[in-house]
């Protein structure tokens, strides 16, 4: 690294220094750095999970129903030691800290996840949909019945005809002057509530999100709580079907609704954002439809980042078991003879792990910083404070992105673990099973990956404008239309901070950095990040204007540029995962476990330029020898971070308990 305060780099090939000279690291001062200001959180999580360890193998056993029912209780008993309402207002009984209460979230994903997903639809959506969307008289109506278990409910926004375009959902709720009351109403199938959670058997309340109409006049989607059982049987216009056995987290009881007509209360409505009075006026203090209906999804950013943490420990939780059955498993004679070597030794074995082990640690980091942006923007908020649009716009992009590429990097990891122990991977005991089919939605849990993607992208290309809540897809072409490219490229961050990079790259050439600098740099790593991110915006940017300017329908042209658009978001994700890395090596203090993260910070930037060297090539920042080059050292770091491989993962701290890893017994 070109950080003065780096430790001494060794700069030999794998030819002159074994692997086996690498430094061990203490593995408590690892889990330490991983924790970050919430270890302790963490640690208490850890603690209370292995009495609830019994769980992962019964879901196996377990009829649905009885599954769902055990889920529950656990979910109580949680509630009832206090780990799941760390976000929650401590005036009702939570702990008022939203920082904590994602840290517990994602250390509940070492257990079983039907028990983490029930906890974030309970606390986290209807919960937190009352707290962020409702006023002092709903949160003083339901706030402790929900913080103390005793009232449980539903997130009721997915309908079967529209999923991620929650502002074209077809429920209506019609208010009522006459009785002062708003009518719901579900007019077809395609808008039924659908793979809703808690509805199929154990919700109580619901926030439907719903089409509002006052005197004839729709104002889109707010939300009300609307009653859907009484004592334990549908309520009068509610009907519910149970959506079956999944593909995963059947656990977790997830159900569709319809409303026939239902009838709620006036105060029902969450009228943070709007209210209508008792005479029908609509009022609100956002003016704007399309703003108004951003700010209400905006402030529930926190599923995103909930799930994309979870993803990361759903990662970790596959990469223990694989790593430490690699590092004991032997298969075929590679030396002495009669001595089969171990799993690990493989360097094919540890270019399919090792990589995926630096990227978890990447996106830990990253997520990380996330929380802590999500944390000052809602204490903010909960103070009465006014937080800078722009800022709540940075922080959805960003939960946006970390959650695609968390949980994408999830399903992978899982995979590839899961094919690296062979037959035992097959196993259900030995979870991957359980991980593979309950981490398979999150790709899809609070938003499909790619079209949050588009969302990062919007904002990159309008630079998070005042007109950026306001603009669908096709608008942000015309918006993008309307401008100069070169405005477009010179407001984004990453030309900004590539243009420094000619200060600190060796000859102060900006024209040579790609190819003077030591691949070892990090100063040259994040210049490769940060050139393809700005590269894509201009040429996305580009495309966009000569698609509209040739006299082409917007959305024909943003549908010819999809692809482009997506790799700008992710490329703009990835930069930001790798500087959350960077920032956290920099910061700490030379010895063994700042040299362990050096190792793993140049294998993450390496693996991942070499995974896109096609890209580099094709666009000039590349040559074939550096390619080469680059893979080379792959291998390398790989040899070195052998040695430290299981203190890396037993860093990740998982209970041994929720392994149930069988194959590690033997």
């Amino acid at each position: 690294m070109s950080d003065e305060n780096a430790a001494v780099r060794p700069t030999d090939t794998a030819a002159d220094a074994p692997a086996a000279t690498t430094p061990r690291p203490d593995v408590a001062s690892l889990t330490a750095l991983l924790d970050g200001e919430y270890a302790a959180v963490r640690q208490r999580v850890r603690e209370v999970l292995p009495e609830h360890a019994d769980l992962l193998a019964e879901a196996e056993t377990l009829p649905k129903e009885a599954f769902r029912e055990r889920v529950k209780e656990t979910v109580l008993d949680l509630t009832a030691d206090g780990h799941t309402v760390l976000g929650l207002p401590t005036a009702y009984g939570g702990g008022g800290d939203i920082g904590a209460s994602i840290a517990a979230f994602e250390t509940l994903a070492n257990g079983d996840l039907s028990v983490m997903t029930k906890v974030g639809v309970q606390f986290g959506l209807f919960g937190g949909a009352i707290l962020q969307l409702g006023t002092a008289k709903h949160h003083d109506r339901w706030m402790a019945d929900i913080v103390g278990g005793r009232l449980l409910g539903c997130f009721a926004m997915t309908e079967t005809g529209h999923g991620s375009d929650v502002a074209s959902v077809g429920t209506v709720a019609r208010y009522d002057a006459a009785t002062d009351e708003f009518v719901v109403t579900t007019p077809d199938d395609a808008s039924r509530k659908d793979y809703i959670g808690n509805a199929a058997a154990h919700g109580e309340l619901a926030v439907v999100f719903a089409q509002l109409e006052v005197n004839g006049e729709r104002h889109g989607v707010h939300a009300l709580v609307v009653p859907i059982r009484v004592d334990g049987q549908p309520a009068p216009g509610v009907r519910i079907e149970d959506c079956g056995h999944k593909l995963g987290l059947n656990g977790v009881d997830n159900g569709r609704l319809w409303f026939d007509d239902v009838r709620v209360p006036r105060e029902n409505l969450l009228d943070r954002f709007a209210s209508v009075s008792a005479e029908g006026v609509y009022s609100s203090p956002i003016e704007s439809q399309g703003r108004r209906f951003f700010t209400m999804l905006g402030t529930l950013v926190q599923g995103r980042v909930s799930v994309g943490g979870a993803g990361v420990t759903a990662s970790k939780v596959a990469l223990t078991i694989a790593v430490n059955y690699a590092d004991r498993r032997r298969q075929f004679e590679a030396g002495e003879k009669g001595v089969e070597q171990l799993l690990l030794d493989y360097g094919m074995h540890q270019r399919r792990l090792l990589p995926l082990i630096a990227r978890t640690y990447a996106l830990n980091f990253a997520q990380e910083v996330l929380v802590g942006n999500l944390h000052s923007v809602f204490t903010a908020s909960a103070n009465g404070q006014e937080v800078d649009e722009k800022d709540r716009k940075l922080l959805e992009s960003r939960a946006a992105g970390t959650k695609a590429l968390a949980t994408w990097h999830a399903t992978r990891t899982i995979q590839e673990c899961r094919e690296a122990c062979g037959g035992a991977g097959y196993l259900s005991v030995n979870r991957f099973a359980a991980l593979k089919a309950d981490t398979d939605v999150f790709t899809t849990f609070e938003g499909d990956n790619h079209v949050l993607l588009q969302l990062v992208a919007k904002g990159l290309l309008t630079d998070y404008s005042g007109g950026f809540s306001n603009l669908d897809q096709f608008g942000m072409v015309k918006f993008v239309a309307g401008l100069a490219v070169d405005t477009v490229v010179e407001r984004t961050a990453a030309r900004r901070l590539l243009e420094r990079v000619k200060d600190v790259l060796p000859g102060g050439k900006e024209d040579h950095w790609d190819v003077e600098a030591g691949i070892l740099d990090t100063d040259y790593q994040l210049a490769m990040f940060r050139f393809r991110e700005e590269h894509l915006v201009e040429t996305a940017a580009r495309r966009i204007q000569g698609g509209v300017k040739a006299g082409r329908n917007p959305g024909e042209v943003f549908s010819d540029v999809q692809d482009h658009v997506l790799a700008t978001a992710r490329a703009h994700v990835e930069r930001l995962v790798f500087e959350a890395f960077v920032d956290k090596v920099k910061a700490m203090e030379d010895g063994d476990e700042r040299y362990a993260m050096e190792l793993l910070l140049d294998l993450h930037a390496l693996s991942t330029i070499e995974a896109d060297r096609a890209w580099f090539i094709e666009h000039g920042r590349l040559s074939t020898p550096r390619s080469k080059q680059i893979t080379v050292e792959v291998n390398n770091l790989c040899r070195k971070v052998r040695p430290i491989a299981t203190d890396l993962v037993d860093a990740f701290a998982v209970p041994e308990e929720l392994l149930r890893a069988e194959a590690l017994r033997s």
